[in-house]
């Protein structure tokens, strides 16, 4: 019986220990959400693209998806993006799905345009690009290859 409180002790360190541990993964695995201004793209096709995927241009994190909704008019996805309030995008930029690598997670790429005009708050990316999928990317490369036979 002498055992007892000894185990007992020796069992909160370990679930104190292993909740710092998972708190500091938290923090440091860039999870959170970025809170800032919200923007607005349509798509055609999404992909599989979630809430909680990154924005990001050059491969660094700029933002989060906070929302994926249809619009009931013409049928396109609608996602609402949440972007860091110290990145200011001017209004061509250009926002695109992509992955990483050939299964990997969806994130939104964001190319930063020339013009003069800043997106604000509530606004809309106009120029966007749709997923390609694995399928639409073999069909364009046997089309190329395919279609030249036809000049001949």
């Amino acid at each position: 019986m002498s055992k007892r409180p000894f185990e007992t002790i020796m069992g909160i360190v370990v679930l104190i220990i292993a909740g710092l541990f998972l708190a500091f993964a938290y923090r440091v695995s860039d999870l959170q959400v970025v809170k800032g201004y919200e923007l607005t793209a349509k798509f055609l096709k999404v992909g599989g693209l979630g809430v909680g995927a990154d924005v990001m241009i050059n491969g660094i994190k700029i933002g989060t998806v906070v929302g994926l909704k249809l619009d009931n008019e013409n049928y396109d996805a609608e996602i609402k993006l949440s972007i860091a309030p110290d990145v200011k995008l001017p209004e061509d930029s250009v926002a695109t799905i992509a992955t990483n690598g050939l299964m990997g997670n969806k994130f939104i790429k964001v190319e930063p345009g020339k013009s003069k005009e800043i997106l604000k708050n509530g606004d809309e990316i106009t120029n966007t690009k749709d997923f390609k999928t694995l399928e639409d990317m073999v069909g364009e490369v046997i089309f190329m290859v395919t279609g030249d036979d036809d000049k001949e």
